[in-house]
């Protein structure tokens, strides 16, 4: 049951008081608490600690100090695995509940039991009271009448969920490891008749249970209050770094924008958010001074005072940012920061944090893992037992499915009835709550593998309950970034100063890349979707890229906005407005919601909804607070106050419309500008240093493409493109000159501890002179050997890789590992007479295939036959409207469906040149050619279409080509 189904169970049942007490876990209690509030049942916060299925006692709290005692007992277990002993250890204020059938209450005798310590009678315990000890204290027995199920649907479903969890067959489900079937919730009545003849248990429990009260004062502010110690030096420490930051972020027009900073200073001061700014404000200090990267984004970036504090580097003045979409008076929760680091070096962020504001109040957020439909069909076929290609052919979406097979037919039943049930916890990409009561007042918490503790509850439970995240992210770009300016200050002896984020908007070399969309590699513009967008828009601005980073967003495509957008740029005709009210709010984006600000105008100005409401639409249409009644409520206010205000039905759902098709998808405004902000650093950096930022991008492992495809682009600049070699190459990829040597990395079944010892050995004692000489100076596996041999890595010695395979076994005969031997004086190797040892020049990009997962060479090189059209990707606008034959080697695909549900593709391809080819799949052509493998090469046959300007195929016919094999090169070298 969800706490809500609970509370109505209860409610239905004449309950006046529940204790929610979920298996060593406290994740509902909070939701549990809110939703109480709505119906007459009083809640109450406790924990059932178990080892396994076995339960040891049952705490509730008395009040918040007892909540925290239970969560910081199950924490300490959870965190170090220990089991849970058999007695309670000393709570002050939590009562404590053994079963009857527990060792304690088998050891019963007067004394035994602490003042807050009780045996727990059940229903199936009270026939067998008369006969047990247990009954010469009454004093000390309360009813323990535990909730699992409704009705037996919960109960099967329950069976089902075990056998999930212990991977067994449904029949094979040991009756230990299940609840009991009668775990349902007995009516008060019911309660008395089962306890009729012990009046004195029910009375054991009311008293109990009266003294157990929680107020969690939900939408209370449950932040750290004071970052200097006091709200007085806070708002001090705040308004003298804003006065700093004022004159060097507008060194000429400071006393302009003085207006706009009061105006934030003076509603940061009466919400009481200093704090939450000189925290954020301390965690980029931080960053800056381990010369760490970071990007700003999200609702932060239109606030002044954030740029003032370099929390973000997007002017909120210059691009007119909506400062009511980041607080307004009736904002009760701190505003969102998302702060993006290096993949590399969040972690150390995260860990000053912790230690900076202490871990007894500073948790990781956790999100809740819920089942999905397809993986839920697969584990409930596995339980009932059904084989594996049986499994394989059950459909994803089954709503409407009826089997002749009784079993498939359940598997379906429960499916659906466990779609969205929570699984298991996993952590938030990047929230953290720092509270200023311990965090062990509001949850217990668990310890994943990076020793940061973790909440058992969601950013929606803390939000809720008073408590803000701060979002601290990863993000890879950022990454290649950094590591792209120090490649360059090495390679080329250039530095960069990245930030100078202003002049790069100027620079007539990236505009010309970005009307190009020459942009592979670069930071969110270079996939097939956001490439074709930018050719459309002829994108060529800083704010062209603004709007394009929140129009590639799902809801503004799927409703067709995105293409009601494109329209409206290039044709002024088309731009009309419902209203001259739309025309004057969204004047700028020609009268299409293109940002989370339009929403919000929207709803505030042409609705009459409250800044506060009109924010709560937004956010509900993220499907995170859509079903609650609050936005059921201001759905309504808003169909009433349009209708007030004389608005058109179609007016009013075709606003609403454009509303709920993507308002929970688009991004603020200021979140696309730090975006745009980004992708100006990584353009900057392709235009003019594509060579050391493509090895940048490599060694942070790419982007939207698989390595390969940036390699391919780093030849595409101008590069030569070397295999791992023993004496020059690195862990990552280096780059000399316009050479660029592939690291170890790249070679997957290379044991990184080998990897490590040729990098010593070579550091120690100089680069290796042979193979022989690598064999003799460390130990490493034979396998191992083989593969270095086979991606080339020898290629120094002028032997070749069969040569080098024989030699081997020279050195080291039938031994399956080298000894490291130091010899005083070179004794010589026993000579083999080789045969002549045949090999043909595509070899390498075959061992390359296996060892790297890509060729060297041109994919095209591979074709068993000569290529059947010679037409490229730049001939294709000579060709518009017609029927061509064109071969691409396959990039991605992307998966689509018409509105009948019918699956349809998007392909991208790569000419022999290295160009981009772009193909539509419609449903009756993706059945009949199908894609059939990846790393192939096809022939495309379709008709060739242009959309202001963006030229692609729409397939008609489509058939893979035989690439050659090993085997194919064995009989053309013995012919």
């Amino acid at each position: 049951m969800s706490p809500e189904q609970l509370l109505l169970e209860g409610v239905k049942c004449g309950a006046s008081t529940i204790a929610l007490t979920d298996i060593n876990n406290t994740s509902g209690i909070l939701d549990f608490f809110r939703l109480s509030q709505h119906h007459p049942v009083k809640p109450v916060a406790g924990i059932d600690f178990r080892n396994g299925v076995q339960q040891q006692f049952v705490g509730l709290a008395k009040n918040i100090a007892g909540f925290n005692e239970l969560n910081r007992f199950l924490s300490s277990h959870l965190h170090t695995e220990k089991p849970i002993p058999d007695r309670s250890p000393a709570f002050e204020n939590v009562f404590v509940i053994y079963p009857a059938s527990s060792k304690v209450a088998s050891q019963m005798k007067k004394g035994l039991l602490q003042v807050n310590e009780f045996i727990g009678i059940t229903p199936n315990d009270i026939n067998r009271l008369p006969f047990s000890d247990l009954r010469n204290y009454p004093e000390k027995l309360v009813a323990l009448s535990t909730v699992t199920f409704r009705n037996k649907t919960d109960f099967n479903t329950h069976r089902l969920l075990r056998a999930i969890d212990k991977n067994t067959l449904l029949s094979k489900l040991q009756i230990d490891e299940q609840a009991n079937a009668g775990e349902v919730m007995y009516s008060t009545l019911q309660l008395k008749n089962t306890y009729c003849d012990y009046p004195f248990i029910l009375k054991n429990t009311e008293k109990l249970l009266d003294e157990c009260n929680i107020d969690f004062e939900f939408g209370v502010n449950k932040n750290k209050k004071y970052f200097t110690g006091s709200a007085t030096s806070d708002r001090d420490r705040l308004l003298q770094l804003c006065e700093e930051g004022l004159y060097q972020r507008y060194p000429k027009t400071a006393e302009q924008n003085r207006a706009r900073l009061d105006k934030e200073i003076r509603m940061i001061y009466e919400k009481d958010f200093a704090s939450y700014f000189l925290i954020n404000w301390d965690i980029v200090k931080f960053a800056r001074s381990m010369n760490y990267y970071y990007v700003g984004r999200g609702s932060g970036a239109n606030s002044i005072v954030a740029y003032l504090l370099n929390i973000t580097d997007v002017d909120p003045v210059d691009l007119d940012l909506y400062f009511e979409r980041f607080i307004n008076p009736s904002r009760i929760n701190p505003p969102d920061f998302d702060i993006d680091f290096s993949w590399n070096e969040r972690d150390a962020v995260i860990d000053y944090i912790f230690k900076k504001h202490g871990t007894d109040y500073t948790a990781l957020l956790a999100t809740y893992s819920t089942f999905q439909s397809s993986s839920v069909v697969r584990e409930l076929g596995k339980v009932f037992g059904l084989p594996k290609e049986e499994i394989d052919a059950l459909p994803d979406k089954f709503a409407d499915i009826k089997s002749k097979d009784p079993i498939v037919n359940l598997v379906f039943k429960y499916s659906n009835y466990i779609h969205d049930f929570p699984n298991h916890l996993s952590i938030h990409a990047g929230g953290i709550i720092i509270c200023e009561q311990p965090v062990y007042n509001y949850t217990a918490t668990s310890l994943p593998p990076k020793n940061f503790p973790i909440t058992q509850f969601s950013m929606l439970e803390a939000e809720d309950v008073g408590l803000s995240k701060f979002d601290i992210l990863s993000q890879r770009g950022l990454g290649k970034i950094k590591d792209a300016v120090e490649i360059i200050s090495k390679n080329r002896k250039v530095e960069i100063d990245i930030h100078d984020v202003e002049r790069f908007k100027k620079d007539e070399g990236v505009r010309k890349n970005l009307q190009e969309a020459n942009l592979i590699g670069c930071f969110y513009v270079e996939s097939p979707a956001m490439r074709m967008l930018l050719t459309k828009l002829r994108a060529s601005t800083y704010l062209d890229l603004v709007a394009a980073s929140s129009i590639i967003r799902p809801g503004v495509a799927q409703s067709g906005m995105m293409r009601e957008y494109i329209l409206r740029f290039h044709d002024p005709a088309r731009r009309k407005y419902i209203l001259p009210l739309m025309e004057e709010l969204m004047s700028e984006t020609f009268g299409v919601m293109v940002y989370q600000e339009d929403v919000i105008k929207v709803a505030h100005h042409f609705a009459g909804l409250t800044l506060t409401e009109a924010d709560m639409l937004r956010r509900g249409m993220s499907g995170k607070y859509r079903s609650r009644a609050e936005f059921q409520k201001v759905e309504h206010k808003f169909y009433a106050n349009c209708r007030k205000k004389g608005y058109t039905e179609d007016i009013i759902k075709e606003v609403w419309r454009q509303i709920e098709s993507f308002a929970g998808y688009a991004f603020s405004k200021g979140h696309s500008a730090s975006y745009a902000v980004e992708s100006y650093q990584c353009m900057y950096l392709k235009t003019y240093y594509p060579l050391e930022y493509m090895v940048a991008v490599i060694n942070n492992f790419g982007g939207f493409y698989a390595t390969e495809f940036y390699v391919h682009e780093a030849r595409l600049c101008g590069a030569t493109i070397h295999a791992p070699e023993i004496n020059s190459s690195e862990i990552e990829t280096i780059i000399r000159g316009n050479d660029i040597v592939l690291g170890f990395m790249h070679i997957a079944e290379l044991e990184h501890h080998v990897v490590e010892k040729v990098l010593d050995e070579r550091n120690k004692h100089g680069e290796f002179v042979s193979l022989t000489d690598l064999m003799k100076r460390m130990s490493i596996a034979i396998e191992q050997l083989r593969i270095l041999i086979r991606i080339g890595a020898f290629r120094f010695t002028g032997r070749s890789k069969k040569q080098l395979l024989w030699d081997i076994h020279t050195v080291i005969g039938s031994e399956k590992k080298t000894t490291a031997h130091m010899e005083l004086f070179e004794g010589s190797n026993k000579e083999f007479l080789l045969p002549e040892l045949n090999s043909h020049q595509l070899d390498d990009a075959f061992d390359e295939l296996e060892i790297l997962g890509f060729p060297l060479c041109s994919p095209f090189d591979l074709l068993k036959d000569e290529i059947p059209s010679q037409l490229t990707a730049d001939d294709l606008k000579n060709h518009l409207g017609e029927v061509v034959s064109i071969v691409g080697y396959l990039v991605t695909r992307k998966y689509a469906r018409t509105k009948h549900g019918e699956e349809m593709n998007f392909g991208t391809f790569l000419d022999k040149y290295g160009k981009w080819i772009d193909t539509t799949h419609f449903p009756p052509v993706i059945k009949k050619y199908p894609f059939t493998a990846r790393r192939s090469c096809y022939q495309i046959t379709g008709k060739v279409v242009e959309e202001f300007g963006f030229y692609s195929i729409d397939v008609t016919e489509m058939r893979r080509l035989d690439m050659l094999t090993r085997e194919d090169l064995s009989s053309r070298s013995m012919s």
